[in-house]
């Protein structure tokens, strides 16, 4: 693997990713947080989006695992001066770093930074943090390996989703972790159904390898073995998708009705952060069912295994 830019692997390829993760994960437990696997390496987190989670986590997977990392916002660096992206990214590269972290507003940025690197720079690698509405892979990939730790707990190297039944629910036009995940899951054998209003479906999606309503309590009833819930994303959001805050919480949120009427073994998911009330009530939030936190300890461990797999990988000299 030379660049992370999509959650479009093979099962294979994924399955080795969430495995390395497991490795990754018993780091937590140690008193000493700390592996050897990137010393001398450095890694750039250029952020030109706000973030918590995901900047974080991928600062300290680059430090657990030993890497010198930089942290670049869009605010301090010279985008903010006029310069382009471009200029920017080759800048980075020039100072030799060895990994790209890359979280941008505009769909494909990552795919056009590794484009930017393969003539001069050809040895740096590149990880898609979030780009635009497009993708978010290491979220989607975080997503999986935190339900593969729910269904098959201590057991689950090895071991894609076959036959799990996910509802993501929401905003998913605007979603880059929809488009992730809605590649990812069934690559995995997962069987996913999108769940949105007519609005908020993007164009296309008939095309995606899942199913799609527009009724959340019908896929309530089908009794799902996950529910992932959405962000309503109204800085990506122009114009009125739903009439208003009401009606979408009356048709689309995850309440604390919707969450009563699920099996109390169906998962509870959110990539956050979380619209409290908006997307899904706190008692769903807060349930034993919920999976909120786990996927952000998830996202430490898969983020060291990104970027364990590109930046520490036989053909990166």
């Amino acid at each position: 693997m030379k660049h992370l830019l999509t959650a479009a692997l093979g099962r294979d390829e994924a399955i080795a990713l969430l495995d390395s993760a497991e490795d990754m994960h018993e780091v937590q437990s140690h008193q000493l947080k700390k592996l050897p696997a990137l010393r001398g390496r450095t890694v750039v987190n250029a952020f030109f989006e706000n973030s918590t989670r995901t900047r974080s986590s991928f600062e300290i997977a680059g430090k657990w695992l030993s890497a010198d990392v930089i942290n670049v916002s869009g605010s301090s660096s010279s985008v903010s001066k006029g310069e382009s992206l471009r200029d920017t990214v080759l800048t980075l590269a020039a100072m030799g770093v060895d990994g790209i972290v890359i979280r941008h507003g505009d769909s494909g940025a990552a795919a056009l930074t590794a484009d930017w690197l393969a003539a001069s720079h050809p040895q740096v690698r590149v990880l898609n943090a979030g780009d635009g509405a497009h993708e978010h892979p290491t979220q989607a990939l975080l997503d999986a390996f935190a339900l593969r730790r729910r269904i098959h707990g201590t057991a689950s190297r090895g071991k894609g989703l076959d036959g799990v039944r996910i509802a993501i629910v929401g905003d998913i036009a605007h979603s880059r972790v929809a488009r992730s995940n809605a590649l990812l899951l069934p690559a995995l054998g997962a069987e996913v159904t999108l769940v949105a209003p007519p609005t908020l479906l993007p164009t296309g999606v008939e095309t995606w390898n899942t199913q799609v309503t527009t009724d959340l309590d019908a896929a309530i009833a089908q009794q799902p073995d996950a529910v992932m819930m959405l962000r309503v994303q109204l800085e990506r959001q122009q114009g009125a998708f739903v009439p208003s805050v009401g009606d979408y919480i009356l048709g689309w949120s995850l309440t604390d009705a919707r969450h009563r009427a699920l099996p109390e073994s169906t998962v509870l998911m959110h990539p956050g952060p979380l619209n409290r009330g908006l997307e899904i009530s706190s008692k769903a939030a807060e349930a034993m069912q919920s999976a909120v936190l786990e996927q952000v300890t998830s996202g430490v461990s898969v983020r060291m295994a990104a970027l364990y797999a590109l930046v520490a990988g036989e053909d990166q000299a």
